[in-house]
Order: C-alpha cells, then structure tokens, then sequence
C-alpha cells in the first residue's frame, strides 16, 4: 500500500493550505492516522494525529490553526492549515498505521514566505 499526498505549495504568511493524503489500496484495522513534518536540518516531528476512537491530538505550534480529519472507509486523511507561518516551512508527510505496519508517504513540501 501506497500513500500520496497532495496539497502542499508556496503561500504567504498568514495563508491556507489543505493536505490530502490517500492510499492506493485498503488498510484494515487502523490504529492512527497522522501528520509529521520536517524542516531542513531539524528532526521529523508529530504535527497532529488520530487515535482509533477519536481522540486527536496536536503538537503546541499548531494548536488553534491546524485541524486534522479523516475518512478512513476511503482510507484519507486530511490537514487543514490557517494562518500559516514561516516556520511552517517543512516537508510534510502523512503517516498511517494498523496492527502490524507503518505505512508513510513520500512527503509534500510546504513553503511559507514572509
């Protein structure tokens, strides 16, 4: 199983973006669905994610101007993103795990111009 995500680009300060993430085939017995990025030269860090049963969760920086959806019949995840900063500017990559994998995309980037 693949995972794609699309959504990402180049806005300025203060913009919007949504990321889109989709596998191209059927994960069963999903136990989290995520958004991790990582910005040159730092660590790859948990954006937001959610737990079989509905709990969500994000990390500070994002509180209160990221939310993460989800519509997991159709295996998608989504990353809604407001008033972005530029330290947003991160490759972003979607991350969702069952049972027995980990699955990840290959990661969109996001670039936040001030």
């Amino acid at each position: 199983v693949q995972l794609v995500e699309s959504g990402g680009g180049l806005v300025q300060a203060g913009g919007s973006l949504r990321l889109s993430c989709s596998a191209d085939g059927n994960i069963s017995s999903i136990s989290t669905m995520a958004w991790h990025r990582q910005a040159p030269g730092k660590q790859r860090e948990l954006v937001a994610q959610i737990i079989s049963g509905g709990s969500v969760s994000y990390a500070d920086s994002v509180k209160g101007r990221f939310t993460i959806t989800s519509d997991n019949a159709k295996n998608m995840v989504y990353l809604q993103m407001i008033s972005l900063k530029p330290e947003d500017t991160a490759v972003y990559y979607c991350n969702i795990e069952d049972r027995l994998w980990s699955y990840w995309g290959q990661g969109t980037q996001v670039t936040v111009s001030s």
